[in-house]
């Protein structure tokens, strides 16, 4: 990606964006590129499927209450039985599997044993102890995976919208879907895939000159889809648009 030379603002060649909407999340859906979100935020969880995947080497059945092992030494689950209900979910958001106060997995009373344990409906996974005392049990990971930042890549965008952005040196057009809370420049991060050089352009709406650290709310381009579900009107034949006016290409100084 370019630097940004002589044009104001921060270097997108280390930019982070700090919000990711529900699409963008969804498209990481495979184990070798595995998203998730929960609770309000989105997690990388790709290096933990790479650590795990293919460990552990007993071969185990499922007996009703309990895993059994088919060889010698006891049932050491292979990484890729307890990745399965992570990949499962890949891209989506799992919110409902963790307690909002505590945030961690939710619990409840073990029909078998009586007592208190993470609760599993799609089995158990990654981190999630054993439903009964076992002395082949690694527990040494430290911090289970979806406790901590280590994973964290950003923040769920709890509300999008669309927004047109018209290049007016080309007459290009593309419709970006954008979290509410984003700044310009993050909106700005997510069309350099169209334009590369759209830091050397002036960003307008109704020819005024957009703040480029606020949001589109604080720029007045005002969010209407409750005013138009209101009106029973359909929200998307309109869409607002930003105008984009060439100064010059400073980013290549």
């Amino acid at each position: 990606m370019p630097r940004r030379g002589l044009v104001a603002g921060p270097d997108f060649e280390y930019f982070q964006r700090r919000y990711f909407t529900p699409a963008e999340v969804a498209r990481h859906n495979r184990p070798e590129d595995l998203w998730v979100s929960y609770l309000g935020y989105v997690y990388d969880l790709t290096p933990l499927a790479q650590e795990y995947k293919g460990k552990g080497h007993a071969l185990c059945v499922w007996v009703p209450g309990f895993w059994v092992a088919i060889i010698d030494g006891g049932c050491s689950f292979p990484g890729d039985l307890l990745l399965k209900p992570i990949v499962e979910v890949a891209g989506q958001d799992i919110s409902h599997w963790f307690d909002p106060k505590t945030r961690d997995i939710r619990k409840h009373i073990d029909p078998l044993t009586g007592c208190l344990r993470y609760r599993t409906p799609r089995g158990r996974f990654l981190h999630v102890p054993p439903q009964l005392p076992r002395s082949d049990w690694a527990n040494d990971f430290g911090k289970p995976w979806w406790q901590g930042s280590r994973y964290e890549v950003g923040r769920l965008s709890a509300k999008t919208r669309n927004i047109r952005i018209i290049n007016t040196l080309t007459s290009q057009e593309h419709t970006l879907e954008v979290g509410t809370l984003e700044s310009m420049w993050e909106i700005l991060h997510r069309y350099l895939p169209y334009n590369t050089h759209a830091a050397s352009y002036t960003w307008k709406y109704e020819g005024k000159n957009l703040n480029m650290d606020y949001t589109l709310e604080e720029n007045g381009i005002r969010d209407e889809e409750e005013e138009f579900d209101y009106l029973n009107m359909d929200g998307t034949l309109y869409t607002p648009a930003i105008l984009l006016y060439f100064n010059d290409d400073l980013t290549e100084l």
